[in-house]
């Protein structure tokens, strides 16, 4: 790994699906120790501390007045995330917390006011966009391959996670839909690769008012959608380039590259920001064909957590690049998104953020 550190001792508050790959990620580093968990069932989190040694199954009271946990990892769903953080801001705890930061705007205000106030940490994922997909990506155009970027366009579909996943409801409830859920992703990733926006017109449309859950104890069951499930938006970056998105949960699929972006001597097509790796191709003016570019830049081999792990080796705290003001800044992109589908305006974006330093190759 090269940098040695003192281990970050993280907490994680949800173990649900998604946990496992955070533990996963845990198991090779050596700058993240895992010493509790904690869940609302606390089967789930007696499960999970019985697979990996030496971690303790809390409740989320007894994990949040733990003085061994300098960092709760939460993992609860959307609309949980922001009474979670400001907890455990409050119990004096870093926080990372999966995406979105929060379902709303006014309580992500709230959740990085408390974490400034407290002189604390506030991390949120995506972090996927810190492994080296669209790390060489953002290389390659930071060395000026395809010119002066132009536009990008960034494209989601699927018909709908209810199809595979046994208990979709938050999907289809405020602060889930395709937007909040996989937009964070796409938007991190335009905003590592363009810098932040500056404002936003949108458009929202509702397939159906209810989706069958599809696998599972609860296979046949319905769940109501109170959410808009397709929706397109137009991000205006304050480089002046212009980025187009698409996500949806009603269409089939496509054959569009997860994203695109364009330039004045060349285009570029970006892996999936939903994994950590993937081809970069560039198509520069004047060639016959894409060509794939060498991995250049990211953490290699990374998982879910390298945003926690990149904490752990920033020495100074505002150097972590999977941080809360780049989740509140997508937050706010994307809810100016929906705001402008009710209002059928352009919506100014309020917030900024730094373009997060890049990452040099290197490996967990």
């Amino acid at each position: 790994m090269g940098q040695q550190v003192t281990p970050l001792r993280v907490g994680i508050v949800g173990c649900g699906q998604i946990a496992q790959q955070y533990l996963d990620t845990f198991a090779r580093l050596d700058t993240v120790a895992l010493v509790a968990v904690a869940d609302l069932v606390p089967e789930r989190a007696a499960e999970v501390a019985a697979r990996v040694p030496g971690v303790r199954a809390l409740s989320i009271d007894q994990l949040l007045a733990d003085p061994e946990v300098a960092l709760v990892i939460n993992l609860t769903i959307p609309l949980a995330h922001a009474e979670v953080s400001l907890r455990a801001l409050a119990a004096g705890k870093e926080v990372y917390t999966e995406k979105p930061l929060t379902a709303d705007l006014a309580s992500a205000t709230e959740v990085i006011a408390a974490g400034e106030a407290a002189g604390l940490w506030v991390g949120c994922a995506p972090d996927t966009v810190l492994g080296t997909g669209i790390q060489t990506a953002r290389k390659t155009i930071d060395d000026g391959l395809i010119g002066r970027p132009i536009s990008a366009t960034a494209t989601m579909v699927t018909p709908g996670h209810e199809r595979w996943h046994p208990n979709p409801d938050f999907y289809y409830l405020p602060g889930g839909g395709p937007l909040l859920d996989m937009g964070p992703y796409y938007v991190s990733a335009l905003v590592q690769l363009l810098g932040p926006v500056t404002s936003v017109i949108g458009s929202a449309s509702r397939l159906r008012q209810e989706r069958t859950i599809g696998s599972g104890p609860r296979a046949g069951e319905t769940v109501p959608v109170e959410i808009d499930t397709h929706v397109t938006g137009v991000l205006t970056h304050a480089s002046g380039a212009l980025s187009t998105l698409v996500m949806s949960f009603d269409a089939v699929a496509t054959h569009a590259a997860n994203i695109e972006v364009h330039g004045e001597r060349g285009s570029l097509a970006v892996p999936d920001p939903n994994h950590f790796d993937g081809e970069v191709r560039l198509r520069a003016l004047g060639a016959d064909g894409w060509e794939v570019q060498p991995v250049s830049a990211g953490y290699r081999a990374a998982g879910r957590g390298v945003g926690v792990h990149d904490r752990a080796l920033s020495a100074d705290r505002a150097h972590a690049r999977a941080s809360g003001a780049l989740g509140f800044h997508a937050l706010e992109v994307m809810q100016a998104v929906l705001r402008s589908a009710r209002e059928g305006r352009a919506i100014p974006i309020e917030s900024t953020c730094e373009r997060p330093a890049p990452v040099p190759l290197s490996g967990l």
